[in-house]
């Protein structure tokens, strides 16, 4: 027998064995010992008894349990732990089943760090741990606890767990309730402090009993010494407005009758005997029979809004009136705006023509003192018997008066009412017939280019003209560059849809360009936006007229174009006059722009004829009559188109007439050219006139056998135009 731990002894059976040595030892014997058959089975049935009962243990714990063993892993030492043991209880509470065999890392990698540091801290502690955790693998929340199992060697915990996620929701459930609950009171103190809730009632339905607060009992002009936790109902229904107390009890009793929400809105008197809007908000009770037992609700305050509806439905009435007269006071305004528009025009207007008219009474001034001047001078002389210095003055009003006559000129050109002559004109002969003259007067310090575009259009312009307003920019250009530079003259094509027709103010179509650009000294944008302005000038004082540009301006207008500016201080100036294009048949007049030799005018006339005068100026009409009757001429007059027509239609040969335009009676020349056509219609007529409107003289074209004289005019260019018109009317009989 030997003894088994404390108390107990076990039989046992000893044997010997021989171990055999070398020849120069002895034999030994080994004695075992082993236990006896029947000791070895009585064992093994103890330790079943055991295991049996551990796992009844085990299974009889409803909650989860399971002993986790540490090891060290890829991860360090104790990195990880594998679950040795496990009961039914673990599946229940987690719902991961197979559990005994899988690692930590195998079920919540993500989450290892935490559980590690949790349970590490119990095997190497000893120390028993209770804690409330998110187990993410298994979705759920546990409540758990841990204590180690035997020595730290054993790197063993035993963990006893529950699933409590239906706890941790019914407590987020809670929280939120009392949150909302909170937001609830706090909603009513707010409320109650902003006066929006004027009070609160409880009604018991049962009793007919109602407790209400001060406020509540001061809206419902209760008494100030009832007892406001026990009213009778009839105290607050006896302060409903007569008016709505039907409608008030009604409502009531549908909402007992039927439980549910209750809202409604009705005047009250108060404790000041006035009436008030109210709206009463609550909600029937019912007992488990259905039975309205509680009534609570609060009262709220409809003043404000009310006000606020009533002042909504003001604004709305306001807005519906005024857009039923919007289109009427639109229409108003726009009439005003027009208004004002038209005087602020008009003011421009009549500020342009007190510039003008300024401009102009100063210049002629200076030209009338000139020629007064002049002829004072002369009747002096006369009077002394001078007669040698006599042509001296009448050189000087002579030139006075032809300085008048340029002045005219130009401001009926700026006014678009000059008299043209357009013809078809080939513009870059035009220029290439102009360059050495340009050269010639810009001077050697400036070199002129000229550029002309191969195709260009012919345009229909008076071709004299054009050479003017060519010169004219050129002249500009020179002066803009004191020490020199250069003058490029620029033609083109132009093609203008409506979007830049619409820019240039012309209509759309074809055009050509005749552009004159310098290198001078350039323009602001304020004295480009005034460069067109009659008299705007930016020479020195004595320098200018400012019409250059003005009179530039009417041609190009009256031509049916345009002109535009484009300048960079510093950099120079463009200049562009925009021209239609002529569509006719006829080809382009390139010699119409020569001017004609002043010996030309000295030709002999082929002959002397018979010569109707028309004018209703006295003196211009004298004046024609006495140079005709010079001529050799017979001469007719007539002081209005009524007369002039009348001597037409007899049977007095006439030769030519001479006629002006404008005549008063109702008949202008025209009228009276073309009246007298029918029975005279080879019989030519030179047009004398120094306001003429294109419409006049028929749409900028004459018919054959017509010509234009523009006054004021020398008188040997009136000699020169007859003699001319006669001869033409002489070869052709």
């Amino acid at each position: 027998m030997v003894r088994c731990g404390a108390k107990h002894f076990a039989p046992i059976e000893v044997k010997t064995r021989r171990i055999a040595g070398d020849v120069a030892s002895q034999d030994t014997s080994l004695i075992v010992m082993e236990p006896a058959p029947e000791t070895v089975s009585r064992l093994e049935t103890q330790a079943q008894v055991q295991r049996l009962r551990r796992e009844a243990l085990f299974e009889a714990i409803d909650d989860g349990f399971c002993i986790i063993e540490f090891f060290d892993g890829p991860h360090g030492p104790l990195s990880d732990y594998r679950h040795v043991e496990a009961n039914s209880g673990y599946e229940r509470h987690t719902g991961i089943s197979g559990i005994v065999g899988k690692t930590l890392r195998d079920i919540e990698p993500d989450a290892a760090q935490g559980w590690l540091e949790l349970y590490g801290r119990v095997l190497q502690t000893g120390e028993a741990l209770r804690f409330e955790r998110e187990f993410a693998a298994a979705d759920r929340y546990i409540e758990v606890s841990a204590r180690r199992v035997g020595p730290v060697e054993n790197r063993q915990v035993s963990v006893l767990f529950r699933d409590i996620s239906a706890r941790k929701a019914a407590e987020a459930d809670l929280r939120k309730s009392e949150a909302l609950a909170r937001d609830n009171v706090q909603r009513v103190q707010l409320a109650l402090s902003a006066g929006a809730i004027l009070g609160t009632w409880i009604w018991t339905v049962p009793t007919g009993r109602v407790s209400v607060d001060q406020g509540l009992a001061r809206a419902f002009g209760v008494a100030d010494d009832a007892d406001l936790a026990c009213l009778p109902i009839t105290v607050l229904l006896d302060a409903v407005h007569p008016d709505d107390r039907a409608a008030v009890d009604g409502a009531i009793a549908a909402c007992v009758a039927q439980p549910g929400h209750y809202r409604q809105q009705y005047r009250v008197r108060g404790r000041d005997g006035r009436h008030c809007w109210v709206e009463a908000v609550g909600r029937v009770e019912t007992d488990e029979n259905g039975v309205a037992t509680r009534f609570p609700g609060v009262l709220l305050d409809l003043e404000a809004r009310r006000a606020v509806e009533a002042e909504r439905d003001r604004v709305t009435e306001e807005l519906r009136r005024l857009t039923d007269t919007l289109e009427q006071r639109v229409a108003d305004r726009t009439a005003e705006l027009m208004q004002a528009e038209e005087q602020l025009r008009q003011a421009y207007k009549m500020e342009a023509v007190g510039q003008l008219t300024g401009g102009l009474a100063h210049d002629f001034n200076n030209l009338l003192a000139g020629i007064s001047g002049s002829l004072e001078m002369i009747s002096s002389r006369l009077a002394q018997g001078r007669f040698a210095e006599v042509e001296k003055y009448l050189a000087m009003a002579q030139a006075a008066g032809r300085r008048a006559a340029a002045l005219t000129h130009r401001l009926l050109a700026f006014s678009r009412r000059q008299t043209l002559d357009p013809r078809p004109t080939s513009v870059n002969d035009l220029v290439d017939g102009m360059a050495d003259l340009v050269q010639r007067t810009v001077g050697p310090s400036i070199i002129v280019e000229c550029v002309g575009a191969g195709g260009l259009w012919t345009a229909l312009v008076d071709p004299s003209q054009l050479e003017n307003a060519l010169l004219n920019l050129c002249l500009n250009a020179r002066d803009a560059m004191p020490e020199g530079g250069r003058i490029t003259i620029e033609t083109a094509n132009r093609w203008f849809d409506a979007r830049a027709a619409g820019t240039h103010e012309i209509p759309p179509g074809q055009y050509l360009a005749l552009c004159v650009t310098d290198t001078g000294v350039g323009m602001a944008a304020d004295v480009v936006a005034k460069a067109f302005d009659p008299f705007f000038t930016t020479k020195p004082l004595g320098q200018g007229t400012g019409l250059g540009l003005s009179m530039i301006y009417g041609f190009a207008r009256q031509s049916g174009g345009h002109v535009r500016i484009y300048s960079e201080v510093g950099r120079g100036t463009t200049v562009c006059i925009y021209l239609p294009r002529y569509y006719g048949k006829g080809e382009a007049d390139n010699d119409a722009s020569v001017p004609v030799a002043r010996d030309d005018y000295a030709r002999p006339a082929s002959g002397q004829g018979t010569v109707l005068v028309v004018d209703d100026e006295p003196l211009v009409r004298m004046l024609v009559v006495t140079a005709l009757e010079d001529m050799g001429h017979v001469v007719l007059e007539a002081e209005d188109g009524a007369r002039g027509l009348h001597i037409l239609q007899s049977d007095v040969a006439i030769d030519l007439v001479v006629t002006d335009v404008g005549l008063p009676g109702g008949m202008n020349g025209r009228q009276m050219a073309d009246a007298a056509r029918g029975k005279r219609p080879d019989t030519p007529v030179l047009f004398i006139t120094g306001y003429a409107e294109n419409a006049i003289i028929g749409n900028g074209q004459l018919d054959p056998g017509m010509q234009v004289l523009t006054k004021p005019f020398a008188v040997a260019d009136l000699e020169q135009r007859v003699r001319a018109m006669l001869g033409e009317t002489q070869r052709k009989g």
